[in-house]
């Protein structure tokens, strides 16, 4: 239970030290983008590696070599999704949502809210967290792509917000 031999430490160091280096070469390749936040499906491929790498690493069921394969496969869809998102507005459309405007000119869109399934408290508490008691001095609150909070002071927001939509997202 607390110690089954020196061959499974071993194991893990070599398999882990193998598993990690062949993930960075790959991260490396593929470009910063793989692991970035810029919507659910990047946190999913993300969080997916994780997971890859902590079976490799602790199932004696999973060679290295397919470990590998699925860090590969993971990567490259991710790079197929980036490439194939900033080449045609329909696949982008159909992979990522849409910056969602919640609150505007000291009102929230409760419609918008309702859709993206935010509370009144959650944008308080994200005003709160970027230094604004209250929303007295906040002049609009967007929903990002990555389910963050953009918090923009009154006096700042000025006209309409390219790429920001206030209409229901699909």
């Amino acid at each position: 239970m607390f110690f089954d031999g020196w061959a499974d430490l071993g194991r893990i160091l070599l398999v882990g030290t193998l598993a990690y280096g062949g993930l960075v070469a790959l991260l490396r390749v593929t470009g910063k983008r793989t692991l970035s936040k810029m919507n659910a499906f990047d946190l999913v491929v993300t969080v997916a590696l994780g997971s890859t790498l902590a079976t490799i690493l602790l199932s004696k069921d999973v060679a290295l070599a397919e470990g590998l394969v699925a860090f590969a496969l993971l990567c490259g869809l991710q790079y197929l999704v980036a490439f194939l998102s900033v080449r045609s507005n329909r696949f982008q459309s159909f992979v990522k949502s849409e910056p969602r405007l919640l609150y505007w000119d000291g009102a929230f869109l409760m419609s918008a809210m309702l859709d993206e399934r935010v509370s009144k408290e959650e944008v308080l508490a994200a005003a709160r967290s970027d230094g604004h008691p209250s929303l007295d001095d906040v002049g609009f609150v967007i929903l990002e792509t990555d389910g963050s909070f953009s918090i923009v002071p009154a006096g700042k927001a000025s006209g309409d917000l390219p790429g920001v939509s206030s209409e229901p997202s699909a």
